[in-house]
């Protein structure tokens, strides 16, 4: 495992995709879940930094900046052609 820091503004958008939504019911379907956003959330931030999302651990109570997780080799971190 490797210790990341996110900025102050990747924080805000994982704070904000993890706030409640209001259902407005409409022919459209579900919206996605706080859990789903989350989830979502995290793997843009994981793709961004280079680290596998469904394996982050915090690092440093009381600073939810920085957290542990799996670095994705640097073969995934490559964009297809």
């Amino acid at each position: 495992m490797t210790e990341f820091e996110m900025t102050d503004a990747d924080l805000d958008e994982l704070l904000a995709a993890m706030k409640p939504q209001p259902l407005i019911m409409l022919q459209c379907g579900m919206p996605a879940s706080q859990q789903e956003r989350a989830n979502a959330a995290w793997a843009v931030l994981g793709k961004r930094m280079g680290f596998d999302p469904m394996s982050v651990k915090p690092s440093r109570p009381g600073q939810p900046r920085f957290f542990y997780a799996r670095a994705l080799p640097p073969s995934a971190l490559l964009s297809p052609r």
